[in-house]
């Protein structure tokens, strides 16, 4: 983020603290009880929301080199995600073309090559398909025409991109818009290194705790002996791109800040930066950490959910 938009943005925190006020929408807003438990309303956001729409796998991170892989299973399509030997990001079905078992159940691993472990067909880590257990006993099989199912994806800005569906359409510019990509690029986020992943099983419906993980106001109350130590709570900035928004949080530092030259003033020393990607992606930067927050609802149960929360360290 440029410096002239961090210290307008620590300006308005300021401002927010010294005159006890935060960012507001100006009227109150009522939320029905239905949103969250409408099962109907669950099942079409399914559809529209995660099973056909661009998903975020992680930060380029978690793929760091030629060979690595990860899978992920959350939003109906069993994904297995690689960087071939050029250095290229791939999303495929994990699913071998003979019988659909699954080629892998790693989170994480390296590996140039994928072996079925029903009956051993073998494929490289582009897709390609490298060789048929007693394929004299097969036939002729067009090994071009029988390589992993590959997903639209795309890397870009240190993001993951898939589309869940074959056909499905992925303009990463399109979907975050202008301003939101230049923003997200200039955090580099491809220099981030991933660290692991904690699990976030939890009674509530995903929105409740992509809602919950948006506000400051119960800081105080809630979180009074640990968050309220560290960030000024019922204090924040926020600024709109479309679908997507930017939360900003004010720390303690903040208050030692005010007495340095403005050409100092470093927006992650002065408090927790969030980006929210519609619907369910949250990128959070600190002083020298990055954390990629993923919320998947359970379609089995309306009030469960699923966060996955990646930890980066961001190389100073």
């Amino acid at each position: 983020m440029q410096q002239s938009m961090q210290i307008e943005i620590i300006k308005e925190l300021l401002d927010h603290l010294d005159n006890k006020r935060t960012a507001d929408a100006g009227r109150i807003v009522v939320n029905p009880t239905s949103t969250y438990t409408d099962k109907a309303l669950a099942e079409r956001e399914w559809e529209a929301f995660f099973k056909n729409h661009p998903q975020v796998l992680g930060m380029s991170g978690e793929l760091p080199k030629p060979g690595s892989y990860m899978t992920m299973n959350d939003f109906g399509v069993p994904i297995l995600a690689t960087r071939d030997e050029h250095g290229q990001f791939h999303a495929f079905v994990n699913a071998c073309r003979h019988r659909g078992a699954e080629l892998t159940t790693e989170a994480h691993g390296d590996k140039n090559r994928f072996t079925c472990p029903f009956h051993g067909w073998t494929f490289a880590n582009d897709g390609r398909l490298l060789g048929v257990r007693q394929s004299d006993q097969f036939g002729k099989i067009d090994k071009n025409c029988n390589g992993l199912i590959e997903l639209p994806s795309e890397e870009k800005y240190g993001l993951l991109f898939v589309h869940p569906q074959v056909n499905g359409t992925l303009d990463i510019d399109a979907l975050l818009g202008e301003e939101l990509a230049a923003e997200l690029a200039a955090w580099e986020l491809h220099r981030c290194e991933y660290q692991g992943e904690s699990v976030l099983d939890k009674p509530l419906n995903w929105k409740i705790a992509n809602d919950t993980f948006g506000e400051v106001y119960h800081f105080n109350s809630l979180h009074s002996n640990t968050l309220a130590n560290l960030l000024h709570g019922d204090t924040l900035s926020y600024k709109e791109y479309g679908r997507h928004h930017r939360l900003c949080l004010a720390n303690k530092y903040l208050d030692i800040m005010r007495q340095q030259p403005e050409e100092q003033w470093s927006l992650p020393y002065a408090g927790a930066v969030a980006y929210y990607l519609f619907p369910n992606v949250q990128i959070v930067f600190l002083t020298s950490m990055a954390v990629l927050v993923r919320i998947y609802p359970n379609r089995k149960e309306i009030g469960q959910s699923l966060s996955r929360v990646s930890h980066y360290r961001v190389p100073q």
